[in-house]
């Protein structure tokens, strides 16, 4: 389910989403939307809506000081467990912990949290996650360098999605951080 599509652009992140819930082959497009903020951090997410209901209600994260990779990779994830944990969300498998999916957008940097907790920073300054991520990949690399702004990107790259994967839906929603 999802489609999930970040990019950065003038030391601003852009997070954009569907608003597909998916159960098994049952479809319904969800008014609490999958992209917010939560404090300095803007949010998009898939995996599980009571995931993101935990991040964007229950997470409360310090300030991330001066080295923002240390901090992401330990201080954030630490947080994020415990949190997660909290809420009943965090699961093992074969002993490893495991979360969920999300892109994360901090002062200008865009991070892919997996649900092995790894954190992730996309080369292209670009990222998409779901089940619609690579439609919206091809999109965001087709329309990079060609003067667009960077929602008419998000929002072609989401329709992409859309179009080719049956578990993408608008409406979209598109903020900024």
């Amino acid at each position: 389910m999802t489609a999930i599509v970040g990019l950065t652009r003038g030391g601003s992140v852009f997070i954009g989403g569907d608003s597909a819930g998916l159960s098994g082959l049952s479809l319904a497009v969800r008014a609490d939307t999958k992209v917010f903020r939560n404090g300095g951090y803007l949010f998009g997410f898939t995996s599980s809506f009571r995931m993101g209901q935990l991040i964007r209600y229950s997470l409360s994260l310090p300030d991330p000081g001066d080295d923002l990779d240390r901090f992401m990779v330990t201080t954030f994830v630490d947080t994020l467990r415990d949190c997660l944990k909290t809420g009943g969300w965090a699961r093992k498998d074969e002993e490893q912990e495991l979360g969920g999916t999300f892109l994360v957008g901090v002062r200008g940097r865009l991070f892919t949290v997996h649900d092995d907790y790894q954190v992730a920073k996309a080369a292209d300054g670009y990222s998409a996650i779901g089940c619609g991520d690579q439609v919206a990949l091809g999109a965001l690399y087709a329309t990079s360098g060609r003067g667009m702004r960077p929602r008419a990107r998000i929002r072609l790259a989401l329709g992409a999605a859309e179009r080719f994967s049956a578990g993408v839906r608008g409406p979209f929603t598109c903020l900024r951080n």
